[in-house]
């Protein structure tokens, strides 16, 4: 697409210099690990679920699921946060870029989460991928570099498939146990904080703390 279009190759999204871009993938990997832990800690605590760890746990388990997650992330990260944010960026300018590249995100996450047919699983999911795909390509047009958004990317699939164990490969670091399903307020509460809280904590991360 980048060659096709404006005849350029991938360090058109900002891989370079290598130093700042690197701290700047670390940086977003270890907020975005954070905010995941905290996020999942507070739902179990909501749901009285308790965190043990996979009687079935080895590294190999570990390995294959980070390396599943390195690859999908940068595939998603070079497709909605690299060749389209940069191409519609050059040709709608960044707000509507943004906005273009966050709706595609979320309407791809109906297919990958098997979601498309069931509408408020349609909805959740849109507006769960969509917001933080929104945040994300607000990372990438502030650094103008795909790290920052691949680091908070990768961050959260990492803890959240690798150690939370919710990713496609199923158990692999920790499992949840006992709990109950949420009600009324406690219900809307969790929604509210699975959904809004991580990417609002992360743009702020990003407008205020994060320099261009």
């Amino acid at each position: 697409m980048l060659f096709l279009f404006e005849k350029k190759s991938l360090l058109v999204l900002g891989f370079t210099p290598v130093v700042k871009k690197l701290k700047q993938f670390g940086l977003g990997f270890l907020v975005s690990a954070v905010i995941c832990v905290t996020v999942t800690l507070a739902l179990a605590a909501l749901r009285s679920e308790t965190w043990l760890l996979n009687s079935q746990f080895n590294f190999t388990l570990l390995l294959n699921s980070v390396w599943y997650d390195l690859k999908s992330v940068f595939t998603e990260e070079l497709i909605y946060r690299g060749a389209l944010l940069y191409l519609l960026i050059k040709k709608l300018g960044s707000k509507k870029a943004i906005l273009i590249s966050a709706i595609a995100f979320g309407v791809y996450h109906w297919f990958s989460f098997g979601a498309f047919g069931n509408v408020v699983l349609m909805i959740y999911v849109f507006l769960l991928t969509g917001l933080m795909g929104l945040v994300w390509a607000y990372a990438f047009a502030k650094t103008k570099s795909i790290m920052l958004p691949f680091g908070l990317h990768l961050g959260w699939n990492v803890i959240n498939n690798g150690l939370f164990s919710k990713g496609p490969l199923g158990e692999v670091a920790l499992v949840a146990t006992g709990g109950i399903e949420p009600e009324g307020t406690i219900m809307i509460l969790g929604l509210v904080i699975s959904v809004f809280v991580p990417p609002l904590v992360t743009w702020l991360f990003v407008k205020y703390a994060v320099k261009e």
